[in-house]
């Protein structure tokens, strides 16, 4: 088993707004991760909460984001509300590389603070 845990400050997700604006954006999130967050009340919190998800994924690869690229590693939303992790590109061959298995996420926020923790998971047997 393989886990990963990040903390983002939520201010500096908005600092990076302010600053980097949509190339932020583009470089960071997928259209689907910007699409769920712009529909928030705010959206700043929701997009920490993603930051600190890529992040966990990240170590939970052992790769760091230098070798993936951010929109390799893709936090989204089952109906239900549940966070799911789908990886693309280096992200997914990482995996792979590593005998597969499902990413679980859980993240967490309060209006300064955003938390993810990742957890590989393999099938038994």
């Amino acid at each position: 088993m393989r886990c990963g845990i990040d903390l983002v400050e939520v201010r500096r997700v908005e600092r990076l707004l302010e600053k980097f604006g949509p190339r932020f954006m583009r470089r960071v999130f997928t259209p689907a991760e910007q699409a769920y967050c712009a529909g928030r009340r705010r959206a700043a919190p929701h997009l920490a909460a993603r930051l600190a998800g890529k992040e966990a994924v990240a170590k939970v690869l052992g790769s760091g984001l230098g070798s993936v690229a951010w929109t390799d590693i893709e936090i989204l939303n089952l109906p239900s509300g549940e966070p799911c992790v789908q990886l693309h590109g280096e992200a997914g061959r990482r995996l792979a590389a590593l005998g597969g298995g499902k990413i679980n996420i859980s993240l967490t926020h309060t209006a300064d603070l955003a938390m993810a923790v990742a957890v590989l998971a393999r099938e038994a047997g």
